[in-house]
């Protein structure tokens, strides 16, 4: 898939409106940026969250789908975790995905996020994916 098909597959949904934007593709790795809004904060006025979440589990998702097994025909997250390193009020966030598992059954993906001016690790997001067969 090239970046401009797997930039379409979010459009009008939740990637979309987040502002999240692939930038590179290889093989099994995608990186990809998201600009924070002052709407991305929370009442704490810290990064919300979710946001970083929502950029990492969006790459992972995109990567599944680029490297679904032969005969599955979609994937689901069975489950997620992230540590959270540090936050950002304003700029742009730059995520890489690569994996750690590519099974039939199943896909364990690592998500490494940072500030992109800083190059500073914001957060560390690993997520497996079940592949789904018809």
């Amino acid at each position: 898939m090239t970046i401009e098909q797997i930039n379409r597959l979010g459009d009008s949904f939740f990637p979309e409106h987040l502002g999240i934007k692939v930038v590179d593709v290889q093989e099994t790795t995608i990186v990809g940026e998201m600009e924070l809004k002052p709407y991305f904060l929370a009442p704490n006025r810290y990064l919300h969250a979710g946001c970083i979440v929502s950029l990492a589990d969006t790459l992972a998702g995109y990567a599944s789908m680029m490297n679904l097994p032969k005969g599955a025909i979609s994937f689901t997250t069975i489950e997620l975790k992230t540590n959270f390193l540090r936050t950002l009020q304003e700029g742009v966030m730059q995520a890489s995905c690569v994996p750690e598992h590519l099974g039939r059954k199943t896909q364990v993906w690592k998500v490494t996020v940072s500030a992109k001016d800083t190059g500073k690790k914001m957060a560390l997001f690993s997520c497996t994916q079940m592949m789904i067969y018809p």
